[in-house]
């Protein structure tokens, strides 16, 4: 068995650059061959994804030397527990943002953009995802996050609008930023330590002076903490990924934050452990927890208030790293894995309402749990699982990170705590009013778009599909009747395009959403394994024997 899970590690990264090369070739031909390519390998990388993630629980950590050549010099590819259920949830979330994207591109019969552009990028953010989470070395770390973020710089600014353009071109600049550092850092440590492998790094750091390693700690910190949006690092994200199209904005906030917090704990576990800045990784937790739910709670634009929701909660994550404890980290890991899928859930929700109600500004919605029941349930669940409602996933994974912080018993531990209580309230309120506003009230107090009636856009956003000109997307703000949007009945039309309907949802796209909220709901069912599965991945990054080993089971020197 162990030799079979040996040649299943590089697949995930291998199989999707295979799938876009073949995409490419192709063309804008064959779509029905084209959407069956994409779907066909996210489903086979997430059945290997879950052969790794029970293989690497049954018999360790596996390793692959890429091209024959052992580590210190080769590529290595590591799958450990940690590795393997980071790319178990990245596959199930992908493939569900995949069939939702290909159900709006096809209901919008917008097919060319996507199959030409949209696909082929997708499959490579996918692998590049994959690649960070295998990654063996700090450099191949490096490449992972380079490729994922080179294909998010052609999502993000799909469709070429102006917004796009200038939100596309901050998030550049900071993802730019955040390379740069850590591409510094990787150069300062190897002239430290004469290597970036991170199973020998783990055994040479300890022998560099401390100040030393304290200054090489803190780099690397920076530039995860960059691609985590962790306070005061945070600003980008509220402002760049509203303006994508929603399954971009989907895959975008649930994933490529989540990157920078999985290379924080493999850098905190792994490389410094028990170092210097455990405190202050706590107090960024802290504010970070507090000032992006605040952030949250002024919003009236569901994605804006989403994306704030994510910052702050990119805050419990960093808590349970900054404790370093046993049971933080298996907090940590448990709510990295119920909140990829529960906030990529959410702003695929967003996506309908926008395309049911005309707009995501709280201000101009009322009414959709009357007028879509299924939607309003679609959003009700995951906001509720969110917020921490007991006995949801959200719930347990805050309980086990409160339960980690009194563990500790210092006063700052203890101030997380009280931080940690406030954020869930405050995001439970945050969501509440969305709900009522957008649910709950009636049609009449809101303006959610009814067959014959006009919707104006922005002249910013319009007109813009979900993958280039066709559809509305952003603020709501009404500014020139030559940019309206005009509901029919059976479609809409948006400077002279037709789209889809805002009065009927696409069942693909609904059966995307659906299932997603059923992975965040088996998050619950599957509490106690899921519970047990994230102690055992804390207690062998802990330990960082079985690691090291598995790279170089003779001398490691």
């Amino acid at each position: 068995m162990s030799d079979v899970l040996h040649y299943l590690v590089p697949l995930p990264v291998v199989l999707p650059l295979i799938a876009a090369g073949a995409k490419l070739t192709i063309g804008i031909r064959l779509s029905r061959l084209q959407r069956g390519i994409s779907i066909a390998t996210l489903s086979a990388v997430l059945l290997i994804a879950l052969v790794l993630l029970f293989g690497t629980d049954a018999h360790g950590p596996q390793v692959v030397h890429v091209g024959g050549w052992a580590a210190p010099i080769g590529i290595t590819l590591v799958a450990d527990r940690l590795s393997a259920l980071m790319v178990v949830i990245s596959s199930a979330v992908t493939l569900g943002v995949l069939v939702y994207s290909i159900g709006q591109g096809m209901a919008d019969r917008d097919e060319v953009a996507p199959l030409a552009v949209y696909h082929p990028t997708y499959l490579v953010l996918v692998a590049g995802v994959s690649n960070t989470f295998l990654a063996g070395d700090l450099f191949n770390l490096y490449v992972g996050f380079e490729i994922l973020l080179t294909a998010s710089y052609v999502l993000l600014t799909l469709g070429g609008t102006q917004a796009r353009l200038r939100a596309g071109a901050t998030y550049v600049v900071v993802s730019l930023l955040s390379s740069l550092i850590f591409l510094i850092s990787i150069g300062l440590i190897y002239a430290a330590a004469g290597t970036v492998n991170m199973a020998q790094l783990a055994v040479r750091l300890p022998g560099v002076p401390e100040e030393v390693r304290t200054v090489l700690q803190v780099m690397l910190l920076t530039a995860f903490a960059i691609k985590a949006a962790v306070f005061p690092l945070s600003a980008w994200l509220p402002d760049s990924y509203p303006t994508a199209p929603a399954p971009v904005t989907a895959v975008f906030a649930g994933l490529l934050t989540k990157v920078g917090v999985y290379a924080m704990i493999r850098a905190q576990t792994l490389l410094f452990p028990g170092g210097r800045v455990d405190d202050l990784l706590m107090w960024a937790a802290l504010v970070t927890m507090v000032i992006g739910v605040l952030g949250a709670v002024a919003q009236n634009d569901i994605k804006r208030l989403l994306s704030f929701i994510l910052v702050s909660h990119i805050g419990y994550m960093v808590f349970g790293i900054g404790l370093g404890s046993h049971l933080g980290l298996a907090g940590a890991i448990f709510y990295v894995a119920h909140h990829i899928t529960v906030q990529t859930t959410l702003f695929l929700v967003a996506g309908l309402i926008e395309r049911r109600g005309g707009s995501t500004s709280l201000n101009d919605l009322g009414g959709l749990a009357k007028l879509s029941p299924v939607l309003a349930v679609l959003f009700f669940v995951p906001a509720m699982n969110l917020g921490g409602i007991p006995p949801m996933s959200g719930f347990l994974g805050k309980l086990g990170l409160l339960q980690a912080g009194v563990q500790q018993g210092t006063p700052l531990a203890y101030a997380l705590v009280a931080g940690s209580v406030l954020t869930s309230l405050l995001t439970l309120y945050a969501v509440a009013r969305v709900w009522n506003r957008a649910f709950w009230r009636t049609p009449g107090e809101g303006a959610v778009a009814e067959p014959g009636t006009v919707l104006e856009t922005s002249e910013d956003e319009s007109p813009t599909s979900a993958f280039g000109p066709g559809q509305a997307m952003g603020p709501s703000s009404r500014v020139r009747s030559s940019d309206a949007r005009t509901v029919t009945g059976r479609a809409a039309t948006l400077g002279g395009r037709t789209i889809a309907t805002s009065a009927t949802l696409p069942k693909s796209m609904v059966g995307a959403t659906t299932a997603l909220v059923v992975m965040g709901l088996a998050f619950t069912v599957l509490a106690g394994p899921l519970i047990g599965y994230s102690d055992r991945a804390a207690a062998e990054l802990i330990a960082r024997t079985p690691y090291v080993e598995a790279v170089f089971p003779g001398d490691v020197r």
